[in-house]
């Protein structure tokens, strides 16, 4: 829903998109749910009050929110190294970004390209080293705990009162989407793939696309506005 920056600490949802997803809440009677891949605490932030009114699915599915009930696992000490290692090569690459999360670790090189193979090297190294997963995105890598995905999160999601039944469609812009994508498509419903991926004919489990996150957030807007019969 949101457009990238180049730092990942600058993406913050606008008033009117904050409005359009308690509209949407509203009008789907609760099943509007969050899926990401940053911390709960990054998506509050990100987000603002209305996150804490939505289920919401954190760290790729590792941890979630549900009426204020939390459910996490204990964070790995190795994680610590693991932001050593990467700032250590940040700091060789001017302009790389490390990005600390609940459950994982993120190397950002959008601002010095060149690091990317020195970076995916040194993830591979430590993900066998601290039995990682590790997960590639855009102009990143990520280093995180095993165990949980996007799919996983969408599939939890779904089994879950009110939503059982109903068609699950899942919007995502990256790698880390795909498991959402397929688990939503399994479950009778869409995924809808957002961005560059989607022009760039990119392999995709996603069944439809929109060019960027400002036509996601026109299409759900009017889907919010739209008369009942016409919105179904």
């Amino acid at each position: 829903m949101l457009e990238l920056a180049d730092d990942p600490a600058a993406v913050h949802a606008d008033a009117g998109t904050r409005i359009l997803l308690s509209d949407l809440a509203q009008r789907l009677e609760g099943r509007l749910s969050l899926v990401s891949g940053r911390s709960l605490e990054q998506i509050d932030q990100i987000i603002g009050p209305i996150a804490q009114a939505l289920p919401v699915t954190g760290s790729h599915g590792l941890e979630y929110r549900w009426n204020g009930v939390w459910a996490r696992p204990e964070r790995l000490p190795v994680l610590e190294d693991v932001a050593e290692a990467f700032a250590t090569l940040a700091h060789i690459w001017p302009g790389c970004l490390v990005e600390e999360k609940s459950f994982g670790v993120a190397f950002h090189w959008r601002l010095a390209p060149d690091a990317r193979d020195p970076a995916q090297a040194l993830a591979v190294h430590l993900a066998n080293e601290h039995a990682l997963k590790i997960q590639h995105g855009k102009d990143l890598v990520e280093l995180r705990m095993p165990g949980g995905d996007k799919g996983q999160a969408v599939r939890r999601l779904m089994a879950r009162p009110g939503m059982v039944g109903t068609q699950p469609v899942f919007f995502g812009d990256d790698l880390t989407d795909e498991a959402g994508f397929a688990a939503a498509r399994a479950l009778g419903g869409h995924g809808v793939l957002v961005g560059e991926r989607a022009r760039d004919g990119s392999s995709t489990a996603a069944t439809l696309s929109l060019a960027s996150p400002a036509a996601v957030r026109a299409l759900l807007r009017a889907f919010a506005d739209a008369p009942a019969g016409l919105a179904e």
